[in-house]
């Protein structure tokens, strides 16, 4: 598993350093980012970029979304972002809103977005995190925040991070469920979805769910297949969708609450990069012929498409289709 991770790990750096450098700016500004809390139930609520539904409309990145959950015992929260100026933000609105410590947090990945604030939460929270995750930061914590400093730039707060542990892992396939008191709250690993260890947290009276990464944001953004596993990946999000009833609120990792059916445009395009890259390889195609060939024109819109499709996806389907 840890080598899955590293691979995970050196390609979001190809890739993130290529966009990064076309752009000349990071993709988000972390010093810029203001949140804004959204209630979706009693006691439930998602947070994300005040301009997160601007930018998605547009197809452009969305800086990262996450949430929290009041029980009568405290407040769990879902990913505590990249800096310490962002987790105040989240810590502020749990604050305003519930006036209740926070008992526990959840890092939906090991991506430092989701997961750096943890070193400035309360001492009393519980952290919980997928063994992978653990896995990761206890092996590659500086390399992942070098990699972190190259896309999203230097002091944004990223130098003073330094790793937290979990106070409580789930392992690969598992479960649990915490109780805030009044508040259920399932997380969940559905199997692979991105890039290993990926967590999705589910509140049932709201029937919210927060996805993390495996689920940037609405279309037209498309899933990342960081680390190659095309069929897994697309048997995974199958799963979350089979989950969800259709009146389900859902937290992606990076915008504003969608429905379950958006859900939909996901799977369907990694079911058209799957069978166009299957057609390719029975036909004797190379991997390069074959991202000249998938092009896919009904998945457009996305500003990162042009790198995200030809330079990730469909060079990993190809690779993993290979391998069956």
């Amino acid at each position: 598993m840890k080598r899955t991770i590293i691979s995970a790990a050196l390609i979001a750096t190809s890739i993130f350093g290529s966009t990064a450098a076309f752009a000349n700016e990071p993709v988000w500004d972390a010093n810029r980012v203001q949140l804004i809390s959204e209630k979706l139930g009693e006691g439930v609520y998602a947070y994300y970029p005040s301009d997160a539904k601007e930018l998605e409309n547009k197809g452009l990145p969305v800086a990262t979304s996450g949430g929290f959950i009041v029980g009568e015992k405290g407040v769990m929260i879902i990913d505590t972002m990249l800096n310490e100026r962002l987790n105040k933000q989240v810590q502020d609105m749990v604050k305003t809103e519930a006036g209740k410590p926070i008992v526990y947090a959840v890092n939906t990945s090991f991506h430092g977005d989701h997961s750096y604030g943890n070193m400035y939460l309360p001492k009393e929270t519980k952290i919980i995190q997928h063994q992978v995750t653990q896995n990761y930061i206890d092996t590659h914590f500086e390399h992942d925040t070098q990699f972190m400093m190259q896309n999203f730039g230097k002091g944004r707060g990223i130098e003073d991070i330094t790793p937290t542990d979990a106070d409580i892992l789930i392992s690969t396939g598992g479960s649990i469920t915490v109780d805030l008191g009044g508040k259920l709250v399932d997380i969940m690993d559905f199997g692979f979805a991105q890039t290993g260890g990926d967590l999705f947290v589910w509140e049932a009276e709201s029937k919210t769910m927060w996805t993390g990464n495996p689920i940037i944001t609405v279309k037209p953004s498309l899933p990342w297949l960081l680390d190659g596993h095309l069929l897994e990946t697309l048997d995974s999000l199958k799963k979350v969708r089979a989950f969800l009833p259709d009146d389900a609120n859902v937290v992606p990792g990076h915008g504003s609450p969608m429905t379950s059916a958006d859900i939909q445009w996901h799977i369907d395009y990694l079911e058209a990069v799957k069978t166009q890259v299957q057609v390719a390889i029975d036909d004797g195609l190379t991997l390069k012929e074959t991202v000249a060939k998938v092009q896919l024109p009904e998945f457009t819109g996305y500003a990162l498409r042009d790198w995200v499709h030809p330079a990730l996806n469909v060079p990993a389907a190809y690779r993993d289709l290979s391998a069956k």
